[in-house]
């Protein structure tokens, strides 16, 4: 059988196994070894079978999305998340959809710090959606805005998914997070546009809240210093050339390990935010029972 016709049952094998449920992975894997064995013989297809999945991750690059991802762990815990919500919630409060404004203007920051789009959406949800549906927000505008908001985490840099795409196609990680940070800025403006003009024309929606005066404003920004200084100093440093992607990864990890401990909690904070004995979902001491 010449080599069109191996194709031809190679891409009818592939269809049959996806349709019977098997993941596309061990699909294309299945495939692939059973034609070069066929065409090759069997031990050229063992030899490429254990190259070819070591090749394809043996890449030093990679190791830079671990340590973003530990640095959106120590972010996560350290508490950043409230706080950006907490400053965004005081400024934004007063407008049309205020707390639909604030978490998204939450979630693009945060995003600046896990580099994840389910982590981003994760930890809001769980900060902001109580007090939407305490304010008796509307669900679709709640949910959506979470999950738009989260969205923005493979965009704003440092994103775990240029990291992929930069060794794929073999593309500058440092440029890509550059080049991924205006249109991530574009689109969170475009969404806070949008839930302000859905709110102004519906306005129950999304209710206005609260007000704050100024001194407790100025004094919730005193919260978002951490995730400012971790952001210019990790894409600082990639864009000015002081170090690379995997070593930004581990100065952004470290830095934000510094945080957490700079921001550490007392018990008896916890003792406030987690009445009754229930488990906080998001506080930096998550899954400790009060």
């Amino acid at each position: 059988m010449d080599a069109l016709g191996i194709g031809f049952i190679a891409i009818a094998a592939f269809l049959i196994l996806a349709l019977m449920g098997l993941p596309l992975a061990f699909c294309f894997i299945t495939v692939g070894f059973a034609g070069l064995i066929t065409i090759r013989g069997l031990f050229p297809a063992m030899s490429l079978l254990g190259e070819t999945p070591y090749s394809a991750i043996a890449s030093y690059l990679l190791c830079a999305i671990p340590l973003f991802v530990l640095m959106g762990q120590f972010a996560f815990q350290s508490g950043i998340s409230r706080d950006l919500f907490t400053a965004a919630h005081k400024w934004m409060s007063r407008l049309p959809g205020g707390v639909a404004e604030a978490t998204m203007l939450a979630c693009t920051a945060f995003a600046a710090c896990t580099g994840s789009s389910v982590a981003s959406a994760a930890t809001m949800g769980a900060v902001s959606f109580p007090e939407m549906k305490r304010l008796k927000y509307s669900p679709r505008l709640a949910t959506g805005t979470i999950a738009a908001g989260g969205a923005l985490g493979i965009l704003i840099p440092p994103s775990t998914i240029f990291i992929v795409l930069g060794i794929i196609t073999e593309t500058s990680i440092g440029i890509l997070f550059i080049a991924g940070f205006l249109p991530g800025i574009l689109l969170s403006a475009l969404f806070l546009i949008l839930i302000f003009s859905m709110c102004k024309l519906n306005p129950k929606m999304g209710p206005v809240g609260e007000s704050y005066p100024w001194r407790e404003k100025f004094s919730a920004l005193t919260g978002v210093w951490g995730m400012l200084v971790l952001f210019i100093v990790v894409i600082g440093g990639l864009y000015v050339g002081v170090f690379a992607p995997s070593e930004a990864g581990t100065i952004g990890a470290f830095g934000a390990f510094a945080i957490a401990i700079a921001k550490r909690t007392p018990r008896s904070a916890l003792e406030r935010v987690c009445p009754n004995n229930r488990l906080h979902p998001v506080y930096p001491y998550w899954g400790t029972r009060i």
